[in-house]
């Protein structure tokens, strides 16, 4: 793993103003995105990574991001994310089909002091304003008087989480999985209403893969989606 850069509170910023950590899991591989029926003619692991691919580009380009781990045991993943840039290290997870849990709980263990979120990656429309609209939004919260241990963003249908954040790696209870908004909910978390539908527009399904693309993809997912386009 390279070293993961450590959060920093800018000179002179007031408390809670510090840089984010994002942990990123990315299964990758054959097994990625196997809820996903692509398109005609597109593969579907080309299509998980280059979704994947995409909102670690995002996420490496918010302002309000200091830091980014990526843990993935896949090899493709770890090339792709050589040049994602001199924020975003990869923990390369000691062997395949360990679960989310675990690769959340691993990309957390190296997160460093500060604060810290996991994001689900599966965000090929994400752009960075939309990350850093909720992040203000997360520190706000956790910040208040009487601050959650936790706030969430839920996806575009209501019952997944695709952000968890809190103010240290100590108070996060990452608890992802089939209706983990309400897992969330019942530990604590604040969910945040945040205006960014491309956040919370994940894909797994043919349906939401429509919608990202309406809402604009990013290069990654554009090439492997219009590539196929050409070959018809």
């Amino acid at each position: 793993m390279s070293a993961v850069p450590a959060p920093a509170r800018p000179c002179g910023a007031p408390p809670g103003r510090e840089g984010w950590t994002l942990v990123l899991p990315v299964k990758g591989g054959p097994a990625a995105k196997s809820r996903l029926r692509p398109p005609p003619g597109v593969d579907r692991e080309d299509l998980a990574l280059a979704i994947a691919l995409d909102a670690v580009a995002a996420v490496a380009r918010c302002p309000a991001v200091s830091a980014v781990v990526v843990v993935t045991h896949d090899d493709r993943v770890v090339r792709s994310c050589a040049g994602a840039g001199p924020r975003v290290a990869v923990l390369r997870e000691p062997a395949p089909g360990r679960g989310l849990a675990a690769a959340v709980a691993d990309g957390v263990a190296v997160a460093g002091a500060g604060r810290v979120a996991v994001l689900l990656p599966d965000l090929p429309a994400l752009r960075p304003h939309d990350l850093t609209a909720a992040l203000d939004a997360a520190g706000r919260a956790l910040h208040a008087p009487q601050p959650p241990p936790m706030v969430f963003v839920a996806d575009a249908d209501g019952t997944g989480t695709v952000l968890l954040a809190s103010r240290s790696a100590r108070e996060l209870r990452p608890a992802f999985g089939p209706a983990s908004a309400a897992a969330h909910a019942a530990l604590g978390a604040l969910a945040l209403d945040v205006a960014a539908p491309r956040l919370r527009r994940d894909v797994d399904t043919a349906e939401a893969l429509q919608e990202a693309v309406a809402a604009g993809v990013g290069p990654r997912t554009a090439d492997v989606l219009a590539g196929a386009a050409s070959r018809v």
